[in-house]
């Protein structure tokens, strides 16, 4: 069950609030958001809600549920296992992914050394993101990606929560497991978020593949080349490019003969062009296949996809292509 791993985490009052939700939200539930001394807010695919006291739902903070101090004082030390030196370096990058692959962000006071995050303390809020590997989402377009012995370089872009990881996890299992009339490659994950695998003491929570390997928590454009260096991979998978840094790797990777599968914030095509860090790459035609995400119908619906020119190699017009049900 998915949500045992959040249910262990949480402190009993917010536990049962959550539990007291209706079952056909807590089956599409995407975040779970706690902030101290202000309403509890749940959101689907389609509502964010607020919880009342007798655990019913409203859009407006009515009666509303409010988490209080010592609670979220409990919920730390629960996600922490009561040892906050432990996560030092996840509380200084704001989030913390624990078993089951579910990442919880986290707010509070920035402590600020020489100009940079050194560490975040005085929490007091929590967006409890909701892991669900949905498996076969990328089916459909394996085939356009995996061909004739043929990889192609893919860019999937959308804005935040739009199924672009969870397009891009079932795209990097496809290939490290093969079937569909094409061998297993080798796969390098590069997991700087921890929400590709979802790894949890190194070990990927979500099933990303039997051929797949996985550097969790490593900045994408050094963990690209010591993927390269180390694990010889056919493919690489990345998420959320945007510095500079990663622009060089990629680089280096395709010079190097190696795939990539990765993922990008973003609205469009052109808005892509006017980036830096992305127009040079759309330039020289590096991705074959970019996929573009919408919410239209849903979590991962597919746009279109244009080929290395930029032109439509799929396009489905007002219908879409809905991915993930």
């Amino acid at each position: 069950m998915p949500f045992q791993a959040i249910y262990a985490i949480l402190p009993p009052r917010l536990r049962e609030a959550i539990r007291s939700l209706p079952a056909e939200v807590i089956h599409c539930l995407e975040e779970i958001r706690i902030r101290q001394d202000r309403p509890l807010e749940v959101i689907t695919p389609t509502q964010a809600w607020f919880v009342n006291r007798e655990g019913a739902l409203s859009r407006t903070p009515s009666l509303p549920w409010i988490p209080t101090r010592d609670e979220c004082l409990k919920l730390l030390n629960l996600i922490s296992n009561h040892s906050l030196y432990a996560l030092e370096e996840e509380l200084r990058r704001g989030f913390v992914t624990v078993e089951g692959g579910h990442r919880i962000g986290l707010v509070g006071r920035v402590v600020v050394e020489k100009g940079f995050v050194k560490h975040l303390r005085e929490i007091t809020g929590f967006n409890i993101r909701i892991a669900r590997q949905v498996k076969g989402v990328g089916d459909r377009w394996i085939s356009t990606i995996l061909h004739d012995g043929q990889i192609e370089n893919v860019l999937i872009v959308s804005p935040p929560q739009c199924g672009k990881t969870t397009l891009i996890r079932d795209l990097a299992r496809l290939a490290g497991t093969g079937g569909q009339g094409f061998p297993a490659y080798k796969v390098g994950i590069v997991d700087e978020r921890s929400e590709i695998a979802g790894c949890l003491h190194g070990v990927p929570q979500h099933d990303v593949g039997l051929r797949t390997d996985v550097l969790d928590g490593c900045p994408k454009a050094e963990g690209m080349m010591m993927m390269i260096r180390s694990m010889s991979p056919d493919i690489l998978v990345v998420d959320e490019l945007g510095r500079a840094e990663d622009s060089r790797a990629i680089h280096e990777a395709i010079y190097a003969g190696v795939s990539l599968f990765a993922t990008v914030h973003g609205q469009s095509i052109e808005e892509l062009t006017l980036r830096p860090t992305l127009a040079p790459l759309l330039e020289e035609r590096v991705f074959s296949r970019i996929m573009i995400l919408s919410r239209k119908q849903g979590p991962g619906t597919v746009e279109k996809i244009l080929d290395d020119s930029l032109r439509p190699f799929y396009w489905n017009g007002k219908e879409g292509m809905v991915v993930r049900g």
